[in-house]
């Protein structure tokens, strides 16, 4: 099921959009302001964005920049605007398509269908707090600052970020990054998962993986 975020102030508008992406059997998450989309955008990742432009705070053109300064996940911009220049600078700002309202269901339905489709097979960056994981460069990203992860490294973080809630065992990741019988080697693992937390702290605060003592680790923080 594709994860679609909704971040639009109007409430009607919001839970319209909710039903009609959760009877097309879409996952949606609602936020209502700039600031709460980057927090969320923080936490997890999404298949696509809806972004209404005219939000209270931080406005929908500040949101797209922060997001394309660490993703590349679609974005249909929803916009009571019209006028040639404003769409061509919203598009250049990085937006794939726009829809100016009031919009027509099944055209948004339509909409949203092309850009999953032609994100099909991209690979996809995963974002965790302020880690982008960046497939294309096979390396995890804090801002501008590049982690210069390992391979092994680089899988490990990949594996934790894809089920940030789940307790990996030693076993699990020996198995799964080295797709070799795990034979009780814990300091193979440990030194990873340390060299990964020494390169995160150069340039994030907080933790990051968390042990969990006597299973094995998983991801800090809650979702």
């Amino acid at each position: 099921m594709k994860t679609i975020l909704i971040i639009e102030d109007d409430t009607s508008i919001n839970n319209l959009l909710r039903d009609l992406l959760t009877r097309h059997s879409y996952s949606p998450v609602q936020v209502f302001s700039g600031t709460e989309a980057l927090l969320c955008l923080q936490q997890r990742s999404f298949d696509l964005i809806l972004l209404d432009l005219m939000l209270p705070g931080k406005t929908g053109g500040e949101v797209l920049v922060e997001i394309r300064q660490s993703g590349n996940t679609p974005v249909i911009a929803l916009t009571a605007v019209v006028d040639k220049d404003s769409v061509v600078n919203l598009l250049k700002a990085g937006a794939n398509d726009y829809l100016t309202k009031p919009f027509d269901n099944a055209e948004l339905l339509a909409r949203i269908e092309v850009q999953l489709r032609s994100n099909t097979g991209k690979p996809k960056a995963l974002k965790y707090r302020e880690i982008t994981l960046d497939p294309e460069r096979f390396d995890g990203f804090v801002g501008e600052s590049a982690l210069g992860l390992s391979k092994r490294e680089y899988e490990i973080l990949k594996l934790l970020m894809e089920h940030p809630t789940k307790v990996f065992t030693k076993n699990n990741l020996y198995e799964s990054v080295w797709r070799d019988e795990f034979l009780g080697d814990d300091n193979t693992i440990n030194v990873h998962v340390s060299k990964i937390r020494a390169k995160i702290a150069k340039y994030a605060d907080g933790e990051y993986i968390q042990t969990v003592w006597g299973i094995g680790f998983k991801m800090a923080g809650n979702i």
